[in-house]
C-alpha cells in the first residue's frame, strides 16, 4: 500500500480498511471459485442439472468440458508450462499482434503483480518487527529501500502492460472483426484493466512529484493510493470467478491435462 502512495502516516490509518477490503475480495474469489468448480462437476452433459455431491470430480470434468475436441500431445508438464502457458505459443501460431497484446498485458500483469505482494510483505515484516522490538534486519526490507528498489522494474513492467492495453483498445476499436465481436464481458475487462493501470500512473505520480509535467499536491496520494488498490483488489481478485478471467485459471489446467493439446 505505501508503495503506491508514499506517505506512510496517512495510508496507516487506511491500513484496516485495505486488509477488511482485501479479505472480502478474497472470500468472494474463494465463493465464486467455489459455484464454478460445483458447475465444473456437473460435466458437459450434466450443466443445468444437480451439482454434484462432491466437488472432487471437477479436474477431470473441467479438462473434459475444454478439450472435448482436444488431441492429447505427448510433451512434458514442463514444455507444456513454458511454451503453452507461459510463453503462449498457441496464440503465437494464429496471430503474432494477438500474442505481443497478450503477452505484454500478461507479464505486465503478473509482474506487477507479485511486485506488489512482496512490497505488503516487506510493509507486514516492517510493521511486525517494529511492534516486537525486533532489529538487524537485512537492509534491503526497510520498506523505503524496498521501495526505491522496485522503482525501476514497476515503470518498465507498467509500461509493458499499458502498451498492451493499448492494442488490445485499438483492436476493439478499429479492427472491424474484433469490433464486432465485442460483447460486455469484453468491454467490462478492458475498461477495468484501463482503469486500473491509469489510477497506477497517477497514484504513482502524485507520489514521486512525476505525474508527467504535472505538479498535485502530496496529500492527494493516499486517497489515490486507496482507490487503486481497492479497485485492483476488487476487479484483480473478487471479479475473477465471475468473468472471462477465469480463463486465467481453466486455460491452464486444460492445457496441463491436454499435455499442450490444441
Amino acid at each position: 500500500m505505501e508503495y503506491f502512495a508514499g506517505v506512510s502516516d496517512a495510508l496507516r490509518l487506511t491500513f484496516v480498511q485495505v486488509m477488511i477490503m482485501a479479505n472480502l475480495s478474497i472470500g468472494i474469489f474463494i465463493i465464486g471459485m467455489y459455484i464454478n468448480i460445483k458447475k465444473w462437476g456437473m460435466g458437459s452433459t450434466g450443466y443445468g442439472q444437480a451439482p454434484s455431491k462432491s466437488i472432487l470430480a471437477f479436474p477431470k470434468m473441467l479438462m473434459y468440458q475444454m478439450s472435448e475436441h482436444a488431441h492429447a500431445h505427448n510433451q512434458s508438464v514442463l514444455e507444456t508450462f513454458v511454451l503453452d502457458i507461459v510463453f503462449q505459443r498457441r496464440i503465437l501460431r494464429r496471430s503474432p499482434l494477438r500474442w505481443f497484446m497478450h503477452f505484454t498485458i500478461f507479464v505486465g500483469w503478473m509482474v506487477l503483480f507479485v511486485m506488489s505482494l512482496a512490497m505488503f510483505l516487506v510493509e507486514m515484516i516492517h510493521m511486525v518487527t517494529a511492534k516486537m522490538g525486533i532489529h538487524g534486519l537485512p537492509e534491503f526490507l526497510d520498506p523505503e529501500i524496498f521501495r526505491e528498489i522496485l522503482a525501476v522494474p514497476n515503470d518498465i513492467f507498467s509500461y509493458i502492460l499499458l502498451v498492451g492495453i493499448i492494442i488490445a483498445i485499438y483492436r476493439r476499436l478499429f479492427v472491424a472483426k474484433m469490433r464486432e465481436a465485442t460483447i460486455a464481458y469484453d468491454s467490462v475487462l478492458l475498461i477495468g484493466l484501463t482503469v486500473i493501470t491509469v489510477s497506477g500512473f497517477i497514484a504513482d505520480g502524485i507520489r514521486t512529484g512525476r505525474f508527467w509535467g504535472f505538479a498535485m499536491p502530496v496529500e492527494w496520494a493516499p486517497p489515490a493510493s486507496l482507490f487503486h488498490v481497492i479497485i485492483s483488489l476488487l476487479f484483480c481478485i473478487a471479479y475473477i470467478p465471475f468473468s472471462k478471467y477465469i480463463h486465467m485459471i481453466a486455460i491452464p489446467l486444460a492445457l496441463l491435462a491436454n499435455k499442450g493439446g490444441e
